[in-house]
C-alpha cells in the first residue's frame, strides 16, 4: 500500500518544495514528514541529489528515533524500511532531514502493508520559530558527545543530526514549529565563509532561496507568505572570519564596516518581510573573535527597534573549539528559550 506525499493526512514541517505535490524536495536541515498508522510495518521512498559527504536522513518511529544511509548516487525510488514486526495498533513516525543542503532529497512515499489505514494527524504547535544560521544551528557533528569542549573528530555526515541542534531543542522546549534557515559554512556574504567553495554562498543568496545549492541544480525562490514566524533568531558571524578575519584586525576598516552596513540591511529585509515578528540577533558558544558580536550589538542599537534584541550565551563565542555536542546544544537551548520567554507577549498572531 502506497501513501503518496499528497495525502491529506501527512503533516509537514519546514521550508520544502512543493512544486511537485507528489514528489516534494527537503533541502533544510529539521525539515519533515509525519504519518499516523496502523499497521505492522512501513517503508519509505526517496531520491537523494547528493552534493559531498556521507547523507543520512533521520526518523522518530513511537518515540524511538532511528537513522539510514542514503544511497550516494540513488536515482530515483529507492525503498528503505523503517520499522517491521510492529505491535498492533497506532504507530507514529517523523521522518526528519538530519542534515543541510549537502543533499536533498524527494520524498516520493510511504508503504504500508495492504490492509494497513493512515490516521488523522497531530496538530503542528501554534508557535512558530525560525532560526538563520550556519552549521552550529543546523546540529553538524552534534552526535559527538564524546568530543564536547573539543575540536571535531574525523567525520562524514554521521554525526550530523538537526534534531540534537540548539534550534530544534529550543523549538521543543518552547513548543514552537520551527524552520531552520541554515547550511553549515554559511557566512553572510557571498565569497565568504566556506559553503560551496571555491565561489562561497553566503546567507545573502539562501535566505530567499527554497533551493539554493548550485552544485544541486537551478535555484528557487521561496514564497514568505507561506509561513511566517513569531519570533526569528539570526544566528550567523562565525563563519564571516574566513578568508580573512577583517573584523578582529581592523573594526573600522572598510570591509568592516562593509560587513556592518550588509548585516544592518540584512534585518531590515527580514524586518520587512516578517512585520510583526520579534528578532534576536546573536552567534553561538563555538569560538570566534568578540569583535563580531561587538558590531552586530552595534547594528543592533542602530536598528532600536522594540522588536530586535541582541542576546549573548553564557560562553559565547568562547564555548569549545569544535561544533556544538548534545549536551553543550541542551545549554544554549535552556539559555536561549529562556531569553525569549522573558520577552513577554510575542507570540502574537503573524
Amino acid at each position: 500500500m502506497l501513501v503518496l506525499p499528497d495525502h491529506e493526512y501527512l503533516k509537514y514541517s519546514g521550508r520544502i518544495d512543493f512544486e511537485d505535490k507528489k514528489a516534494p524536495v527537503f533541502v533544510y536541515a529539521g525539515s519533515y514528514v509525519s504519518i499516523r498508522f496502523s499497521g505492522s510495518c512501513i517503508g519509505v521512498i526517496l531520491s537523494n541529489k547528493r552534493s559531498y559527504g556521507s547523507n543520512y536522513v533521520g526518523y522518530i518511529l513511537d518515540g524511538v528515533q532511528g537513522k539510514f544511509l542514503l544511497e550516494p548516487d540513488a536515482g530515483d525510488r529507492q525503498g528503505y524500511c523503517l520499522g517491521k514486526n510492529l505491535e498492533p495498533g497506532e504507530h507514529e513516525l517523523l521522518l526528519f532531514k538530519r542534515m543541510d543542503a549537502c543533499h536533498y532529497f524527494i520524498f516520493q512515499g510511504f508503504e504500508l502493508e495492504d490492509g494497513s489505514s493512515v490516521l488523522p494527524p497531530c496538530q503542528l504547535p501554534k508557535r512558530r520559530l525560525e532560526v538563520f544560521g550556519d552549521s552550529v544551528s543546523c546540529g553538524e557533528v552534534s552526535e559527538a558527545v564524546e568530543y564536547a569542549g573539543r575540536e571535531d573528530p574525523e567525520h562524514d555526515g554521521e554525526y550530523s543530526n538537526s534534531w540534537y541542534s540548539y534550534s530544534w531543542i529550543t523549538a521543543r522546549k518552547l513548543n514552537a514549529e520551527l524552520h531552520i534557515t541554515a547550511q553549515g559554512g554559511a557566512a553572510l556574504l557571498d565569497q565568504t565563509g566556506w559553503f560551496c567553495g571555491p565561489d562561497y554562498v553566503g546567507m545573502e543568496s539562501i535566505y530567499d532561496k527554497i533551493q539554493y545549492n548550485p552544485q544541486l541544480g537551478a535555484l528557487k525562490p521561496w514564497d514568505f507568505d507561506c509561513w511566517k514566524p513569531h519570533v526569528a533568531v539570526v544566528a550567523i558571524g562565525q563563519n564571516d572570519a574566513n578568508p580573512e578575519n577583517y573584523m578582529a584586525e581592523d573594526y573600522l576598516s572598510e570591509k568592516s564596516q562593509n560587513w556592518r552596513r550588509h548585516y544592518k540591511s540584512f534585518i531590515e529585509k527580514l524586518m520587512d518581510l516578517y512585520p510583526k515578528a520579534h528578532f534576536v540577533l546573536t552567534t553561538t558558544i563555538l569560538g570566534h573573535d568578540g569583535s563580531w558580536d561587538r558590531a552586530i550589538d552595534e547594528v543592533c542599537k542602530e536598528i532600536d527597534s522594540r522588536r530586535v534584541y541582541h542576546f549573548l550565551y553564557e560562553k559565547n563565542g568562547c564555548g569549545t573549539p569544535g561544533h556544538i555536542r548534545i549536551p553543550e546544544a541542551e545549554k544554549m537551548a535552556e539559555e536561549l528559550s529562556s531569553f525569549i520567554e522573558s520577552l513577554g507577549k510575542i507570540w502574537n498572531e503573524v
